[in-house]
């Protein structure tokens, strides 16, 4: 019986790979949707290549795992913190799609980093009672 960690049968690398991939697709349509192309509008794909290179890495390296997955941790917190500031500074941005991609950044991240966090505290309660 395997005693690795999941959330809905899934691993959190494994979860990493689904999310980075949702949010390159994202980014790859907002690019192709939005009015003027801008470049911005691939910041989710830009921050979803390195969670899902992350995920992937998780799986093809074990025992890198845990330095992966705090890595990918630190990547989810900044794309919750990034949108955040921006609403702090900027106020909610004018285009419905721009309000769009800041949301799915803020939710995938959120999403990813309360798994993480399970995740650490089930590796923690593990270790201790061996």
């Amino acid at each position: 019986m395997d005693d690795e960690f999941t959330i809905a049968g899934f691993t959190i690398p494994r979860i990493a790979i689904y999310d980075g991939v949702f949010l390159v697709l994202w980014g790859i349509a907002a690019y192709i949707i939005s009015d003027q192309s801008s470049i911005t509008a691939m910041i989710p794909s830009l921050m979803g290549a390195p969670l899902m290179i992350l995920g992937i890495l998780s799986e093809r390296m074990p025992n890198m795992r845990h330095h992966l997955m705090h890595a990918a941790m630190v990547l989810t917190l900044l794309m919750v913190i990034a949108p955040l500031s921006m609403f702090a500074s900027m106020g909610v941005p004018d285009s419905s799609l721009a309000l769009a991609s800041n949301l799915v950044l803020i939710l995938v991240g959120v999403s990813f980093m309360v798994c993480g966090i399970m995740s650490f505290r089930a590796a923690r309660i593990a270790r201790e009672e061996e």
